[in-house]
């Protein structure tokens, strides 16, 4: 473990930090005495982040985050806190959806998660600190028009949970948020060219939460040291139907969302 001297801030490093959970989330930590780091595009709402340190980068292409966690792990050689955010969606029924969609929300939801945690898992074992994945009921439980999204969620679970026990001998904690829905960008994805969109931007969710609310339930879960934290009331109750009674809670999500 890497020693630090004097009142070193803890770091926290923030994947997907320009988005509307991810702005959140670094507000949210930025009070809490992080340093943080957050990761994404380059764009004009990275630029303007205040108050943090950020890099700029597409995170699906491998030299280019590489390149990117070189740098920050020079300068933080302990890093005590990722938050893996970013992600993408397709509002699209299998049907309507097709290989190059799907393949894309892998690359951004799970292939690049992977990626981040190989670059910087040396940082975080120095810091013995916390892989924090950020997934949602869909990583859980199934969810009608998104089963491109609902995959790679899946498969997001399936990685973290199971990168637990190999770091556990590390000191380093790795845990899950799942979030239900976010009112990000309500409505943007009518306007997407491609069919793909940040998550929190459908008009067909259920009970939003500000991305506010679901950044402190977050931070709250991390604090616990939770290793899975549904997060607003639709999560907790779908993470409690989806074990004892999947059938309702399938009937019940095709009466509520799989809308005409």
């Amino acid at each position: 473990m890497v020693q630090r001297r004097g009142l070193v801030s803890r770091v926290a490093l923030i994947a997907g930090g320009a988005g509307g959970l991810g702005r959140a989330l670094t507000a949210e930590l930025l009070n809490e005495g992080f340093h943080v780091v957050a990761l994404d595009l380059p764009s004009a709402a990275l630029a303007g982040l205040e108050g943090c340190e950020t890099v700029g980068c597409d995170m699906t292409d491998a030299a280019a985050l590489r390149e990117a966690c070189e740098g920050i792990t020079k300068a933080h050689p302990a890093i005590d806190l990722v938050i893996y955010a970013q992600g993408v969606t397709s509002l699209a029924a299998f049907e309507d959806d097709n290989e190059r969609q799907h393949r894309r929300v892998f690359e951004v939801n799970y292939f690049a998660s992977v990626a981040l945690a190989r670059n910087v898992f040396l940082a975080v074992r120095a810091a013995q600190g916390t892989h924090l994945a950020i997934s949602s009921v869909a990583g859980f439980a199934p969810l009608v028009r998104r089963t491109a999204y609902a995959a790679s969620k899946h498969a997001l679970e399936g990685f973290f949970k199971s990168l637990r026990g190999e770091e556990a001998a590390h000191g380093v904690h790795v845990l899950i948020a799942a979030p239900s829905f976010v009112a990000t960008n309500i409505g943007a994805a009518e306007a997407s060219e491609n069919g793909l969109t940040r998550p929190g931007s459908a008009s067909d969710g259920i009970d939003y939460m500000s991305p506010k609310e679901a950044a402190v339930a977050i931070i709250s879960g991390y604090k616990k040291r939770r290793k899975m934290t549904p997060i607003g009331r639709v999560a907790r109750l779908s993470a409690w139907a989806i074990r004892i009674w999947p059938d309702f809670y399938e009937r019940q999500m095709l009466k509520r969302i799989n809308k005409p």
